[in-house]
């Protein structure tokens, strides 16, 4: 177990795109939940919150995920009706620490 692992207490569930056959030679793409994990999830900068009043603002994020875990660029974590789509993976310097994914959120339009 890592030195980090005990920060790491937000439910989370990864979700990703992959392709499923349609049954007459084609491919379908759909979203399927791939593992849960635990996870710590950073808060935006308080300018990006307050750009974030806006419709469809863009909120960058980290989550710390445990090391090993299985998460890929253009993963999705939710956490309820939370959605962060991972940009880029990380593994610090010490190996088996702990996994960073850099995460972008979409704040919904009204």
């Amino acid at each position: 177990m890592s030195r980090a692992s005990r920060l790491l207490r937000t439910p989370v569930e990864v979700w990703r795109n992959t392709k499923v056959p349609d049954g007459m030679g084609g491919w379908i793409n759909t979203t399927a939940k791939v593992a849960d994990a635990r996870a710590r999830l950073s808060q935006p900068s308080a300018a990006e919150r307050t750009v974030a009043d806006q419709t469809t603002a863009r909120l960058t994020h980290v989550a710390y995920l445990p090391a090993g875990a299985d998460v890929r660029r253009s993963d999705e974590l939710r956490q309820g009706a939370r959605r962060l789509t991972v940009l880029a993976t990380f593994e610090p310097s010490e190996p088996g620490t702990y996994l960073r994914a850099d995460c972008e959120q979409i704040q919904p339009g009204i």
